[in-house]
């Protein structure tokens, strides 16, 4: 005869293997989707190039022509749009998961921001470029980070708080970098202006040292992350479960903004990405897991998507990835206070 406590016990092992059979469904979906937008990003252009000329040429048996518009324009481009996409939608996730607030993504409350600032700060001052400036991003994002943390601390922090404090940090550092800029030499600020939309182009050099940087933070963000469903218990849960919440939390802010400075040094802060992956992921796995691969997968087909449709939205013109993904994401944002406002918080 089973007992109830017996029973309990295979209903949530029920319960949990159907939500991580729906994660990795959802993932593979993703997962192709992102390979197909792949694909379709170095077929498409003002040189096209069939599927069999593609796949030939990614077998080193295309022809020189096929060759260097693949090799030398297009692939460095998508490669880093996956990686960039991964990092920032992991990031989203690993903040809004361990907050317990959607609002609270490095691009909203300011990590972001402070990396521009930090290589804003460079471009400008110093006149840095090329392998400076994920120095000084990474440590704009660290900095940023600590002052959030500590500003918001009163024996712990809550989503709320950090949220708040956060915007208002990133309110302070983008009044810093509008300065910066006018008081710059103008192509030295057109320079910081581009770089800020976030771009994708022209940035073949930033790939190998981004893949250098997420083959070390993500297998510690996805080792780090099978503490999250003990986190969102609440600390004293948590602890009961034998995790140390308040090291862990730090540990996986740690990873987040590590994630959000090393991404936006290469491609600029594009906007909204880590903000929307999060949410995204959760609703498409009904909360099947913490989600933090669907939220990368998220980050990469809405980065590919976006800087396809920035190429070739508008016939003749060429936008940055990040006045599309800005484009998309300002509304859902609204959306989201809209509806946090009618239901007291979210």
């Amino acid at each position: 005869m089973i007992t109830a406590p017996e029973a309990a016990v295979r209903t949530v092992a029920r319960t949990r293997g159907r939500g991580a059979a729906r994660v990795r469904a959802v993932s593979a979906v993703l997962a192709l989707a992102a390979l197909a937008m792949f694909g379709l990003s170095l077929c498409v252009g003002d040189y096209p190039i069939p599927p069999g000329e593609l796949i030939a040429s990614l077998t080193a048996r295309g022809t020189p022509a096929v060759d260097y518009v693949v090799h030398r324009l297009r692939l460095p481009r998508a490669e880093l749009a996956v990686l960039v996409g991964a990092a920032f939608g992991l990031a989203g996730a690993i903040f809004q998961q361990v907050v317990r607030n959607p609002l609270a993504s490095p691009d909203v409350i300011g990590v972001t921001s402070g990396a521009s600032a930090g290589a804003i700060a460079l471009i400008v001052l110093a006149g840095a470029s090329g392998p400076l400036l994920p120095v000084g991003a990474l440590a704009g994002a660290l900095l940023t980070a600590a002052s959030i943390y500590l500003l918001a601390w009163r024996r712990g922090v809550t989503g709320h708080r950090l949220a708040l404090v956060g915007i208002g940090v990133a309110a302070g550092l983008n009044g810093v970098v509008s300065f910066l800029l006018t008081r710059t030499d103008v192509k030295v600020a057109a320079e910081g202006l581009l770089w800020l939309t976030g771009s994708l182009y022209g940035r073949a050099d930033h790939v190998a040292p981004l893949a250098a940087a997420m083959a070390v933070l993500v297998p510690a963000a996805f080792l780090l992350g099978r503490s999250l469903r003990a986190l969102q218990l609440g600390d004293d849960p948590a602890r009961g479960l034998g995790v140390d919440a308040e090291r862990r939390r730090r540990a996986l802010l740690l990873v987040g903004v590590a994630l959000t400075g090393v991404a936006t040094a290469a491609a600029g802060p594009i906007a909204f990405v880590a903000f929307v992956s999060g949410p995204i992921a959760a609703r498409l796995t009904r909360g099947g897991g913490p989600g933090l691969l669907p939220a990368a997968l998220v980050g990469v087909l809405v980065t590919l998507t976006a800087d396809f449709a920035a190429q070739h939205l508008i016939p003749g013109t060429r936008l940055t990835v990040g006045v599309v993904t800005g484009a998309v994401g300002a509304p859902y944002l609204l959306w989201l206070l809209a509806v946090a406002d009618r239901g007291g918080h979210r």
